[in-house]
């Protein structure tokens, strides 16, 4: 029998992105026990070739641990950039008139390819340029088919190649590029749990994301484009999570917009029942420091009270020079605001009225037995693991176990608030349903003798979609002595 994993004591989960500084199998380890719950694999850097090994070290090291793993492969999008310069760099001055056209011919001071013809199309007099990650800013004074005449409002260097945002303009670009698509083919093989698709503008564009998965992973949605904030609601429809990826969103609006919008997509999809993550610039003085800024520690703790499900390193622990001890400060960090007496009320300053469905019923009434009895633990068994997101949707006191017969499920569980997944066989009946729960919580330390344990589950078994029990039970002393089968039995 393998032995079980006890849950995390906290309920946010930390996602930790891997790169050159934390790849190797023994890294990952360590940044799991460090407090990572789930790995993202950022598909910009980096061939598919490279990105092999990491998949399976994550997988190698759910085998060892006999935890479920959790793996987000994130796509990289549509990047806008500029062209190349005849001397490699050039200075913009404040006030000069520049020029972006279709020209291939190498650019000056004056004039440089912009070799996106669906920016000309949607270009309009006023349109906001911004390159460098917003570091110089350009105003549209006309545009055409091929040429766009702007006025320099920010100046500064300006090298080959760099990056464009385009605040001001809805493109008609495709959602997914050909890396994009090649990337996602590679991840669904191998076996990525969640897909994120970067700079969606709309609904629509989630929509040959979702073709081509197939069912075969859960589709997240990076929100970092002011066009998205727009019809958010709409995109929470098409997607199974999102992420305020703030680090673009910064760069396209003014920075004070930016907390007030992560409040918003937060709340949102609190309300809407979508899995949430928190991410970029966290903790970033520690790619560099072994101890973050004060105000970075309060900018975590923020998400955490405003109940994020998850919260996100980048190159921290991709590339910084301490990947450890970043996970370790962010755990360190959820803890002691999770042990915080008010973050409770916090946490539930958010409204999440139920939808008029039998299972919606049930899981707003799990929160409010467990708080009534104080029980321990809420145990769901679940197939599509749609039930378990009802109940953390509530964020109820205590931790969720979910029981599930696939492992697809019980993996794409890993980034839900206060969810401990396991994989495990179906069961038959009721009387098996109530010992197996009882087994569980035992055994993976989410209760003891005395305990009381809420149990949600669907009749008749194996029929997804079925929640209309829940039963509250109490543990006694021999309960895990009586279990005489095979782990997961």
């Amino acid at each position: 029998m393998t032995k079980a994993i006890s849950p995390r004591s906290r309920k946010v989960r930390i996602l930790a992105t891997l790169g050159p500084a934390s790849s190797t199998p023994e890294m990952i380890e360590t940044l799991f026990h460090a407090g990572a719950d789930a790995f993202r694999i950022n598909m910009s850097h980096g061939d598919q070739v490279s990105k092999v090994p990491v998949f399976e070290a994550i997988r190698a090291l759910e085998k060892k641990l006999g935890r479920p793993s959790t793996i987000l492969a994130d796509l990289q999008g549509p990047k806008l950039r500029v062209g190349r310069f005849a001397d490699g760099k050039v200075v913009l001055r404040t006030g000069h008139e520049f020029i972006l056209d279709r020209d291939k011919t190498p650019g000056d001071e004056t004039r440089v390819e912009l070799p996106h013809r669906e920016i000309f199309e949607a270009a309009h007099t006023d349109a906001r340029l911004l390159l460098d990650d917003g570091k110089l800013v350009l105003r549209v004074v006309s545009a055409s088919a091929d040429r766009m005449t702007t006025v320099v409002e920010v100046g500064g260097p300006l090298s080959n190649s760099k990056g464009l945002n385009v605040p001001d303009m809805v493109l008609p670009l495709a959602a997914l590029t050909e890396k994009d698509r090649s990337d996602l083919s590679f991840a669904v093989e191998m076996n990525a749990d969640w897909i994120a698709l970067s700079f969606v503008q709309r609904p629509e564009d989630l929509m040959e994301a979702r073709r081509l998965i197939g069912g075969k992973a859960a589709l997240l949605a990076k929100i970092e484009k002011p066009s998205a904030i727009a019809r958010l609601e709409e995109i929470m429809e098409q997607c199974d999570g999102v992420m305020v990826a703030r680090g673009d969103l910064g760069v396209e609006l003014p920075p004070q917009s930016v907390p007030p919008l992560q409040k918003r997509i937060v709340e949102t999809a609190r309300r809407m029942g979508r899995p949430v993550i928190v991410a970029t610039q966290m903790l970033e003085s520690m790619i560099e420091s072994p101890s973050p800024t004060r105000a970075e520690v309060s900018d975590v703790a923020t998400a955490v009270y405003d109940g994020a499900d998850a919260i996100m390193l980048s190159a921290e622990s991709a590339a910084g020079k301490w990947p450890i001890e970043s996970v370790a400060m962010m755990n360190s960090i959820a803890d002691a605001v999770e042990r915080d007496p008010g973050h409770g009320d916090r946490v539930h300053f958010t409204v999440t009225k139920p939808d008029p469905t039998t299972a919606d019923a049930l899981a707003e009434a799990a929160k409010n037995i467990a708080k009534t009895v104080s029980a321990s633990a809420i145990v769901c068994f679940t197939s599509s693991g749609s039930t378990v997101r009802r109940i953390a949707r509530e964020r109820p006191l205590v931790p969720i176990m979910g029981l599930t017969p696939k492992i697809e499920t019980a993996r794409r569980l890993g980034l839900l608030w206060g969810t401990h997944a396991v994989h495990t066989r179906d069961v038959e009946s009721f009387e098996e349903m109530v010992a197996k729960a009882k087994r569980m919580v035992l055994r993976h330390h989410l209760a003891a003798a005395g305990d009381r344990v809420i149990i949600c589950a669907g009749v008749p078994f194996k029929t997804p979609g079925s929640t209309n029990v829940l039963h509250v039970v109490t543990i006694v002393g021999d309960e895990l002595k009586t279990y005489r089968g095979p782990e997961g039995g």
